[in-house]
């Protein structure tokens, strides 16, 4: 028979684990509440200004494919448009800084691992540039059976999220596509549906350049109905003229697009990441103390027949002395 102090003891620590992991839980339902809101703001912009890029792009494309001399590479839009042959491709991958939240790294990882084996099988070069902690040491780790490079990390930009530390990641991916180290760019993220699910996604970042399919995944059907969105792009009528110049408006555009691509992933890969935290917080809280009901019982149990058997020789005992 187990021990009572033994079950006792693993009660108590259920029960302290219990409360870290409601707390855990709780907190993060208050921040996904606050990042899901964050994402619902941004995704009408998002969506407007990739339908705006778009259109113009499809109207002048084929007047621009020159290198400019810019002082910040991420203003070299006609570079950050033109199309080349894919020898190398770099892979943003972002993930989070924090663990607890159940296999929401993991996903990330093998989805990331699939997209590096599928480049590689095709002949291109893969370069990794790593967006938080938690996917570093298993990305690492697969450099030892597959061969491509990591180029850079970035590890704060997650603790806040804003427009400033979305545009230094732009500005270096764009640095590398100017300068042909890299011919193609993708962002690996999740996209954000509800607090109960979300889908890891890889958006095209460099050559910016947006087909209708792409548009398709920054949209999001429950969250534009809420919002009231229209996401017909019908409703854009072609021009042959635009005010200012095409050139004008593609030089603040393309720098805003790429800048607000990372912006938004980030902001998709934070939200995802807490309402799978909150799940998972949740499940191991259910769980706890679903382990301390069967203890209790064993614990019950346990005492129940210890009092028996303490009965059981106070009884033979007291036959004992009679005789």
């Amino acid at each position: 028979m187990a021990n009572l102090r033994s079950i006792k003891d693993r009660i108590n620590s259920i029960k302290n684990t219990q409360k870290i992991t409601r707390a855990m839980k709780m907190v993060a339902a208050a921040k996904v509440k606050k990042a899901e809101s964050a994402v619902k703001s941004s995704r009408p912009f998002t969506f407007e200004l990739y339908k705006m890029f778009s259109w113009i792009y499809k109207e002048t494309h084929s007047d621009i494919c020159d290198k400019l001399k810019t002082k910040e590479a991420i203003d070299n839009y006609s570079a950050l448009l033109c199309e080349r042959e894919i020898k190398t491709v770099g892979l943003v991958i972002i993930s989070s800084n924090k663990g607890l939240a159940g296999a929401y790294c993991a996903n990330i990882v093998r989805y990331s691992l699939n997209l590096i084996k599928q480049y590689l099988a095709e002949g291109k070069k893969v370069k990794v540039y790593l967006v938080g902690q938690k996917a570093q040491s298993a990305i690492k780790n697969a450099q030892k059976q597959l061969d491509f490079e990591i180029k850079q990390s970035y590890v704060n930009i997650l603790d806040g999220i804003n427009s400033s530390s979305a545009y230094i990641v732009a500005n270096n991916l764009a640095r590398d596509y100017v300068d042909e180290t890299i011919d193609k760019i993708e962002v690996v993220t999740t996209k954000y549906k509800n607090m109960m699910s979300y889908q890891v996604q890889s958006w095209c970042l460099l050559p910016a350049i947006i087909e209708d399919k792409e548009i398709q995944k920054y949209e999001n059907k429950e969250l534009d109905e809420e919002l009231k969105i229209e996401n017909n792009s019908s409703h854009i009528e072609p021009l042959s003229e635009f005010l200012p110049d095409a050139k004008t408006l593609l030089s603040t555009i393309v720098p805003m697009y790429v800048t607000n691509v990372i912006y938004q992933a980030l902001l998709e890969a934070q939200a995802s990441e807490l309402a799978s935290r909150m799940t998972a917080m949740s499940s191991a809280t259910n769980n706890a103390q679903d382990m301390i009901s069967s203890l209790t019982i064993e614990y019950n149990k346990a005492r129940q027949a210890k009092i028996t058997q303490e009965l059981t020789e106070v009884i033979s005992g007291a036959g004992a002395l009679k005789k």
